[in-house]
């Protein structure tokens, strides 16, 4: 077989949360693009048709299911109506998530427990479900692969983000945890995770606009710069930089990389 086609997804069927939009929006249309049958789920219904309806327009198949990521009933059923919908599941990219911002003295324990439930919690559930629907025995029990988006915020110290880093951490340890855990039962289940720089999309906008607030700074072009400056190699990322590692990861290119992490940040953990 040719090496290119290891990067392939042709007759897989990957499931992505969180993908109405953003990144999560990019990694449906990038996995689709490779030849993998997609559900788009999301709590925002009409941005998340949108996507679909993106996707067919090039070719692609897709499907939309509404899930909140923190109900666990609603992973049960988003998992079997993939598999039913598509006739299995071979990846997850769970992308579901929220930021809130603050100093730590000014963070709600209300606050740091909604970030936990939809970064952390969210992301445990599909984990959790996903593993059972492919593993041997399993609803579709052909193995698969888990990519988990977490970030840099996950593996350095960031200001105003007690919460958010502390949701992102928790991801990148659980996901070796779970990637130990199926190599070492013989599940053929692969989980890796993602770190992110600062990517252009509406969620880093509110993200530029709260640091302007926070460090008092009335510029938000003076802002984007700084963040800018953090990356060594100048700009922002672009959702496809990020979509482009999760195909990677979800393709048999990465067949021997488990409980990895992937920091695509344009050089800023590395400066």
């Amino acid at each position: 077989m040719p090496a290119k086609d290891d990067f392939l997804l042709t007759g897989k069927v990957a499931l992505v949360t969180g993908a109405a939009r953003g990144i999560g929006a990019e990694c449906a249309m990038v996995l689709a693009a490779a030849g993998a049958s997609v559900v788009v789920s999301d709590i925002l219904r009409k941005e998340g048709k949108e996507t679909v309806e993106a996707i067919k327009k090039t070719g692609g198949k897709a499907a939309f299911i509404e899930q909140d990521a923190t109900k666990e009933d609603q992973w049960v059923s988003t998992i079997d109506t993939t598999i039913d919908t598509f006739g299995g599941i071979d990846i997850l990219v769970n992308n579901a998530g929220i930021e809130i911002m603050g100093a730590v003295d000014g963070t709600s324990l209300e606050d740091f427990r909604k970030v936990m439930a939809i970064n952390c919690e969210g992301v445990f559930l599909g984990c959790k479900h996903a593993v059972a629907a492919m593993r041997p025995g399993g609803r579709d029990g052909r193995g698969g692969s888990i990519v988990n988006i977490s970030s840099i915020a996950g593996l350095i110290g960031l200001p105003f983000l007690t919460a958010y880093g502390a949701s992102k951490g928790a991801v990148k340890l659980m996901t070796k945890d779970i990637a130990v855990e199926c190599g070492r039962l013989g599940l053929n289940v692969r989980c890796n995770s993602v770190h992110p720089g600062v990517v252009e999309t509406v969620l880093a906008e509110s993200f530029i606009q709260k640091n302007c607030a926070l460090w008092g700074i009335n510029s938000r072009d003076q802002m984007v710069q700084m963040f800018i400056d953090k990356h060594p190699l100048g700009r922002l990322g672009k959702p496809r930089d990020i979509a482009n590692a999760v195909r990677f990861l979800a393709s048999d290119a990465s067949s021997w990389m488990t409980g990895a992490e992937i920091v695509v940040d344009g050089g800023w953990t590395a400066a």
